[in-house]
């Protein structure tokens, strides 16, 4: 199989989509790498070590396009790459669909077969292509969150683990996923004192214990929300529904109660985000402010950490690509549950029920789904 790497042209976007390691094994499988020249700099690999992978240096991106069988990229594809992409072109990446209304036409219009990282799903419900990233991503928020509260960035000068006679600020984490209990464990490590709301008990049971009851945990609803971002200094929104747009738990009055110079991360917006007065950003222009609050919400916050980022991406990637590269996609979805959950579009259908509800539009069933010899009746 022939399989294309072009370089992130996303605004600020450093990562890649394979490091060097991962282009070898494929070569070990006999499949050519086409990588684009430059692809990896922003990661710290260098052509010369794509080369001695056995890549092929590719310096017209539109070859990469044209004859790749398999696109291998981090972010979901830009406007200006929209005309490159072909019917029956497998595209495995970060969608996001249900961000984006014009993508989704875009993709459709393309009748490519789009696989989201985001919806590759075990059985027990856990999102291993979202795992690394969100790591990062929850470990970031608290980072970024931190900066913001700098006097220079427009926050209210608090230092997140206070001093000695000062008390440290207050951090309110909504959701305690793999982004919320990172998020959690990073400020808890630095002193801050820590709210986590989540409508599991379960999940805020394991964090509570985790941290040694060092955090405060709530079942989330709209008054406790309301009341616990009230007087926190750092709200991070870390709530994810696999595939679809994420929930508007903090509606523009709820923050307009909260101290100026405050701060919210919405890590969530790459999906749309959880504050309603959520809009991406980029990690050139990262912050605005609404309601006094300073909003950090850059819609790839690990893309800040680049090399970390894409070697984690490709340790969790690689064996999905391979299984594709060997076998063919139809069938490693067929054969992969996982990997089938992740079937968002093909020839020109939405297959991702998330997508689709977000946009109000049809859905297929998935055509790799194995089919029951003996259907139970109707």
């Amino acid at each position: 199989m022939i399989i294309g790497i072009p370089k992130e042209i996303k605004e600020g976007e450093r990562r890649v989509a394979m490091t060097p390691q991962g282009v070898d094994a494929l070569v070990s499988h006999h499949h050519k790498v086409l990588v684009e020249m430059g692809a990896g700099e922003g990661s710290g690999f260098s052509d010369g070590e794509y080369e001695r992978a056995g890549a092929i240096l590719i310096e017209n991106v539109r070859r990469i396009w044209r004859e790749a069988d398999l696109i291998v990229k981090v972010k979901e594809p830009q406007e200006q790459e929209f005309p490159l992409l072909r019917p029956g072109q497998v595209l495995f990446t970060y969608l996001h669909l249900a961000a984006s209304k014009v993508l989704t036409k875009a993709l459709l219009s393309s009748r490519i077969v789009g696989i989201g990282y985001e919806t590759v799903q075990e059985r027990d419900g856990t999102l291993p292509l979202l795992r690394p990233m969100s790591e990062i991503a929850g470990r970031a928020s608290i980072l970024a969150g931190g900066m913001c509260l700098e006097s220079r960035y427009g926050g209210r000068g608090v230092l997140l683990c206070g001093a000695s006679g000062v008390p440290p600020a207050k951090v309110v984490i909504l959701g305690a996923g793999v982004v919320g209990a990172n998020a959690c464990k990073v400020a808890v490590g630095m002193g801050a004192r820590v709210s986590v709301l989540d409508v599991r008990p379960e999940r805020l049971s394991y964090l509570h214990d985790i941290t040694q009851g060092h955090i405060t945990t709530f079942i989330s609803n709209r008054m406790t929300i309301s009341e616990e971002i009230a007087d926190a200094d750092l709200v991070i929104g870390a709530v994810l529904i696999p595939g679809a747009q994420a929930p508007k738990l903090v509606t523009r009055q709820m923050l307009s109660r909260m101290r100026p110079g405050s701060v919210i991360v919405d890590v969530s917006v790459d999906q749309g985000g959880c504050f309603e007065t959520s809009r991406p950003t980029t990690h050139e222009n990262p912050t605005y402010t609404e309601e006094g609050v300073v909003h950090y919400c850059v819609a790839n916050i690990p893309g800040a950490y680049p090399r970390t980022a894409t070697f984690a991406l490709t340790n969790a990637t690689f064996p999905y690509i391979l299984q594709m590269a060997d076998l063919g996609y139809e069938k490693a979805l067929t054969e992969n549950e996982a990997l089938r959950k992740g079937l968002n579009l093909i020839d020109g259908a939405v297959v991702c029920e998330g997508v689709a509800h977000s946009f109000g539009i049809s859905c297929i069933a998935n055509p790799f789904s194995p089919v029951l010899e003996n259907p139970p009746p109707i």
